[in-house]
């Protein structure tokens, strides 16, 4: 009897390891999605630095802050993007998750 009540328990457990399963990797995920964005943020930033001082007009500064910001923001939307996929993907296997749950219940 108390391995069957030890198996029941571990069967009705089994979703919720799945779902610490799929939030590690989410997170993960995110975690490398914001340290690649980070990384390319001060690959920028020493970039730019190191342009400025070819720079010798107002103009040249200008431009040189103009692809600065753009380059920021491209980076920006990249991760903005990835992150998004991450969680997508992470509510949908949740989704999936539940509602296998659910049946398994009520039926």
């Amino acid at each position: 009897m108390f391995q069957d009540m030890n198996k029941m328990f571990s069967q009705s457990m089994e979703p919720f390891k799945e779902l610490v399963d799929i939030q590690t990797k989410m997170l993960e995920e995110l975690t490398r999605h914001q340290m690649d964005c980070t990384k390319a943020c001060i690959e920028a930033t020493v970039h730019q630095t190191r342009e400025l001082q070819n720079c010798k007009t107002p103009g040249d500064i200008l431009q040189l802050q103009q692809a600065y910001a753009k380059e920021l923001e491209d980076t920006l939307k990249s991760a903005n993007q990835q992150n998004l996929k991450a969680l997508t993907q992470a509510r949908e296997a949740m989704e999936i998750l539940t509602k296998g749950a659910m049946d398994k219940f009520s039926g």
